[in-house]
């Protein structure tokens, strides 16, 4: 009994650190890393193993090692190569970690500072006998008030768990592609090279040159990244053999096709495996030799090789042509990677039947097949990919030749789907049918979060609003729309949505002729169960002209207040649309200085979120307080000090109607925030105008 009991502790225990894990990101790299290390060539990438830098690198206390290269050089197998040394060299050793992150261009929305440090400290929990309890806590605090930690929290408890290892590697790959909107890019930079002054962290990256980037890392060692000839000759010789079978027989060829492409890609790995994809279609000596004749060199080989792609593509029979540049357009033009068994149903939609039929899923080998080579899937995530950023680029560059009616295709695909009769059941009561309604339509996640961003342009696509006018299925939709994975506690996190029209989706999505037209079939200011107004969700999302055509009726309430007490105004202070709180505070008719439950206002939330031209705007009102409390004591002041916006700050100064030393409910002033989460510029700024030595309920002095 005593033995039983000790099992079922202990199963309940391991089943609430899943779900702490979880809860902190769902993201795992895991697969990304087994998928590219199984693309690794026995024997290539050994050089960058056995080089100075890297044994330095892993051998020393506090270094970086940074691995610049150009577009193709294989930097991110070359950083599934390191993860698996070091997993090799310390597997064993409970005292040393690894933690690591692939930035990913499809991925930029998704990959925010919080998230990917959230990713290393997940990794680093997990490497622990125990869950550390400090995350413990930090899910407990969280989880009461559904909200989600702080870069500071996220870093703080990152701090806490690598003072448990004797060392800790921590590996970025592209960074890139980590997106450099919103600061993200230098935000994460700055958390982890703060990380390492305080935990001596080792720190390995890989990135095309940048400059922003680079110039963060001219201190640093570095090592840069290119495919050596010997790598390119090995991955070449291993393949030989998906050539025509002619080719194995004549050694002279296959030496000279082996010579010729080593020798035009330059150290780019990816146009050796684009030159030689394009020598699978021949079919004689000649062929092959006139092909490795023209290869493609220097600087505009890769847009060479996949013009080269492209025709090839078009040179097969009428409807492979035809689906090849269907998936390419769907792989190009889709928000987020997508997984084989999405691509699949997206596939398989008819635009005129009413239910996906199963028999018409292609097979996905078959559509990586025709691509000629500019596709990929990795088995581990089921994503199915380009072969590399550039390609991104180049049918970025180009789609409007290749895909010209994409946008709108992808349109009559997402919005068909939603309008299925499967969904004519409308939103679903429990997690655990919403959780099977959406693992066994696999396309619909994508679909309900995306066909508004597809539809910008093509919004009078006829199954547009052949979808919006079907309540039931606009109601199911905006149910995945509510659905927060980051707010997983047990199983999918969901709220119960309820009278939601096509007419709050189209201005939720910011379809100006879609609202138009909508608006008079639909009262335009009826709320939906969270007594959000179609004006408050395109406020909210930043959609001016939307906002605009909904005031113009005369007929809304520009001031409604959701259930949490946020107005439109609110809402588009707190994510910065200036416009959009130009246009409502231009009406008259609203409270700039409104107070949700939580005793926020509109000039609060600018400041948390350092938007300088809306605070400047609401205080220019005359009509708002500078120095108003929330209902934990904070001030707007207080929030801008404790996020580092120093142009905030010394505007809300300058008012001279705030106090700076101001005590929230725990006796926490603006200066005491600032210099708690490392803000120099603002410690100095607030030093000047406040007591420094102001201290909190716990005695902890500001400068201490």
């Amino acid at each position: 009994m005593n033995e039983g009991v000790i099992h079922t502790r202990r199963y309940v225990e391991k089943k609430e650190d899943t779900e702490i894990l979880n809860w902190l990101t769902p993201t795992d790299y895991g697969p990304q890393q087994t998928d590219y290390l199984k693309r690794r060539q026995p024997g290539t990438g050994q050089w960058l193993l056995d080089s100075d830098e890297y044994t330095s690198w892993f051998r020393e206390p506090n270094k970086t090692l940074f691995c610049p290269g150009i577009p193709g050089a294989g930097k991110t197998i070359l950083t599934s190569i390191t993860v698996d040394d070091l997993e090799k060299r310390f597997g064993s050793e409970t005292s040393v970690a690894v933690a690591y992150v692939y930035c990913n261009y499809k991925r930029q929305s998704e990959q925010t500072t919080e998230s990917l440090l959230s990713s290393l400290l997940k990794q680093l929990a997990q490497g622990q006998l125990s869950l550390p309890q400090n995350l413990t806590e930090l899910y407990d605090r969280h989880k009461r008030k559904r909200t989600r930690p702080s870069v500071d929290e996220i870093s703080r408890a990152i701090e806490l768990v690598t003072a448990q290892n004797s060392r800790v590697f921590i590996i970025v790959d592209a960074l890139d592609e980590c997106q450099a909107s919103d600061g993200c890019r230098a935000k994460f930079l700055s958390a982890i090279f703060n990380l390492q002054t305080k935990t001596g962290i080792k720190i390995f990256a890989t990135s095309r040159t940048v400059q922003e980037i680079t110039d963060r890392f001219k201190d640093s060692p570095s090592k840069e990244i290119g495919a050596t000839k010997g790598d390119i000759r090995r991955y070449l010789q291993a393949h030989l053999s998906e050539l025509p079978g002619f080719v194995a027989s004549q050694p002279d060829l296959q030496d000279e096709i082996i010579t010729s492409i080593t020798k035009a890609c330059d150290g780019m790995f990816l146009l050796a495996q684009l030159h030689f994809a394009s020598l699978k279609g021949k079919y004689t000596r000649r062929a092959i030799r006139t092909a490795i004749g023209k290869l493609a060199t220097g600087s505009n080989a890769y847009d060479t090789a996949y013009q080269s792609a492209m025709e090839r593509i078009q040179g097969q029979l009428q409807e492979q042509a035809k689906r090849a540049k269907e998936v390419l357009s769907w792989i190009t033009c889709a928000k987020r990677p997508l997984t084989k068994l999405e691509l699949q149903h997206a596939l398989a939609v008819k635009i005129d039947q009413p239910n996906l039929d199963q028999d018409n899923l292609p097979q996905i080998g078959d559509m990586v097949s025709i691509c000629a080579g500019l596709v990929t899937v990795d088995e581990e995530s089921s994503i199915v990919r380009l072969v590399h950023y550039t390609t991104q680029e180049y049918f970025q560059r180009t789609k409007s030749d290749w895909f010209p009616d994409a946008q709108g295709s992808i349109t009559a695909v997402c919005t068909t789907y939603l309008a299925f009769t499967d969904f004519s059941d409308g939103y679903v009561a429990t997690d655990k049918k919403l959780e099977e309604r959406l693992k066994l339509h696999h396309f619909y996640d994508y679909a309900a979060r995306n066909w508004g961003y597809h539809s910008q342009k093509g919004w009078n696509c006829p199954t547009v609003l052949s979808f919006l006018r079907k309540p039931a299925q606009v109601e199911a939709s905006s149910q995945v729309l509510e659905i927060r994975k980051d707010w997983t506690f047990q199983g999918y996190s969901q709220k119960p949505v309820k009278h939601t029209s096509g007419l709050h989706l189209a201005a939720r999505f910011g379809l100006k002729g879609a609202v138009a037209t909508l608006a008079k079939d639909f009262p335009p200011d009826v709320p939906d169960s969270f007594r959000r107004t179609p004006v408050l969700l395109a406020a909210e999302n930043g959609h001016e002209a939307v906002v605009r055509l909904l005031l113009d009726t005369g007929n809304v309430d520009p001031d409604s207040k959701d259930r949490d007490g946020q107005t439109p105004l609110s809402w588009a202070a707190e994510d910065g649309y200036e416009a959009v709180v130009r246009l409502l505070l231009d009406t008259g008719s609203v409270d700039p200085d409104s107070k949700d439950r939580y005793g926020r206002t509109p000039l609060s939330w600018a400041a948390r979120n350092g938007y300088e031209a809306v605070v400047r705007l609401l205080l220019d009102t005359g009509n708002v307080d500078p120095d108003s409390k929330n209902s934990c004591g904070q001030t707007p002041l207080s929030w801008a000090a404790r996020n580092g916006y120093e142009a905030v700050v010394r505007l809300l100064l300058d008012t001279g109607s705030v106090d700076p030393d101001s005590k929230d409910r725990y006796g926490r002033t603006p200066l005491w925030w600032a210099a708690r989460n490392g803000h120099e510029d603002v410690v100095r700024l607030l030093a000047k105008k406040t007591n420094s030595d102001s201290t909190e309920t716990t005695g902890l002095a500001a400068l201490q």
